[in-house]
């Protein structure tokens, strides 16, 4: 039977005119770390890389004993072009006794860690297999492991002696490494403690055990909110009850975010939990100087209007109820416990994974004076024939959507209704 092709291999034993050594850069994770200068590995990188930039971090590591090894790894400053690749392929050189072997062997570096560039040069593998072969080995397997451990651990020193150096590396390529959440339970804590995020306290970066530290005294979970841009989310009327209690939100907005969440589900014993998913439970929130007998705002009785806006909007909507997350706009949609989160649904229904979403909840917000006025009509008699409470219950519906970027879903529609309210609001 025929066998398969052995791998290609380019050796790097030194070329040599006279006394000067032509390529010996190409072998550089050979030499001793402290004979190695900056510039040495900066050129090295650039080199074996065909990188422009600067290497951020420099990794140099010499493992000895029933697995033997030598890992020459790089962090880029800038993200590779190919970085969110469908195939997500490993770009860091597998070497066995200096002879190269690949440049994608997919079971050397996680898809997590493929913004990582340099070489893995091993004197245990075998040269005289093929790639299959060397993909099933179980040596390279522990190879993957004692690697990727390493540069979690590296990546925590950063973190921890060096902050501000650690968001920059965090900001391009943090959704990468994210991914690893999902796919490698067994580093999971390793990763998390790495996480950093973008949250409604300040402009810095947090990690979720600082988050944990900052909780308001009766705060029982780390809210979050997710979406494609964390600048519109911050803006997002979710949040009011929140800034006004003073309760930190995470704005989640790497497409990562909403998938790792299903598998971690809490933190340091702390739960996590959306904020467009379910009631907000913060009457138990105690805002920073409030007193027990702090005067609130008055709210209406919407009683009368919910009955109306239910009736109108039909199986439109999962629900009507005031809202406790609101403080400034008239409404907002949120998914009822149970229900899948709003970014999620939006997510599935792109990539053709969902059709037709579960309907949402539509919350009103009593304190707000349209909703006010609104719920005083709706007290009069022939309230269930009023034409413009009927308009207003679709207006305050499609604005709700609206403002979570989603358009009408009947445009036309929805500008006739408007058009007619803003007539009789005029005398028209």
């Amino acid at each position: 039977p025929s066998r398969k092709p052995v791998l290609k291999s380019r050796t790097t034993s030194p070329i040599k005119l006279g006394d000067e050594t032509l390529n010996s850069a190409e072998a550089l994770w050979t030499r001793p770390a402290q004979d190695i200068s900056e510039e040495q590995y900066g050129e090295f990188y650039r080199h074996s890389s065909h990188a422009f930039d600067a290497p951020w971090h420099v990794m140099h590591n010499k493992v000895e004993g029933t697995l033997n090894h030598t890992s020459l790894l790089f962090v880029p400053s800038t993200p590779p072009f190919d970085l969110f690749d469908a195939e997500r392929k490993s770009h860091v050189q597998l070497y066995v006794n200096r002879v190269f072997i690949s440049e994608t062997t997919t079971d050397l570096i996680p898809a997590y860690l493929r913004f990582l560039r340099g070489v893995v040069d091993s004197q245990d593998l075998s040269l005289n297999v093929s790639r299959e072969m060397l993909q099933s080995d179980p040596k390279l397997a522990q190879i993957k492991t004692q690697v990727s451990k390493k540069v979690l651990s590296e990546l925590k020193k950063k973190a921890t002696k060096a902050a501000d150096d650690y968001t920059q590396f965090w900001r391009n390529f943090g959704a990468v490494l994210k991914e690893g959440l999902v796919e490698d339970p067994s580093s999971r804590d390793r990763i998390l403690e790495l996480c950093r995020f973008d949250t409604t306290g300040d402009d810095a970066l947090t990690s979720l055990s600082d988050y944990v530290e900052r909780m308001k005294e009766g705060q029982e979970a780390i809210y979050y909110i997710a979406g494609e841009d964390a600048g519109k989310l911050a803006k997002s009327p979710h949040l009011e009850g929140f800034g006004a209690k003073g309760v930190e939100v995470l704005l989640l907005s790497d497409h990562v975010d909403e998938f790792w969440l299903q598998h971690i589900t809490e933190f340091d014993g702390k739960p996590f939990k959306s904020i467009t998913r379910g009631t907000a439970d913060l009457d138990q929130v105690k805002a920073d100087n409030q007193t027990d007998d702090q005067d609130k705002p008055d709210e209406a009785d919407l009683s009368a209007l919910i009955g109306v806006i239910k009736a109108e909007l039909g199986e439109t909507v999962k629900d009507v109820r005031p809202s406790k997350r609101l403080t400034n706009s008239p409404v907002c949609l949120i998914a009822d416990d149970g229900d899948m989160d709003v970014n999620l649904e939006r997510l599935l229904k792109r990539h053709g994974q969902l059709q037709d979403g579960a309907p949402r909840v539509l919350e009103l917000n009593p304190t707000h004076a349209v909703i006010s006025k609104l719920a005083e009509r709706a007290k009069l008699d022939g309230a269930g024939s009023d034409e413009l409470l009927g308009d207003a219950a679709h207006i305050l519906f499609e604005q709700a959507r609206i403002i979570e970027g989603e358009t009408p879903k009947d445009p036309s529609d929805f500008a006739r209704r408007l058009g007619d309210l803003m007539a009789q609001a005029f005398g028209a």
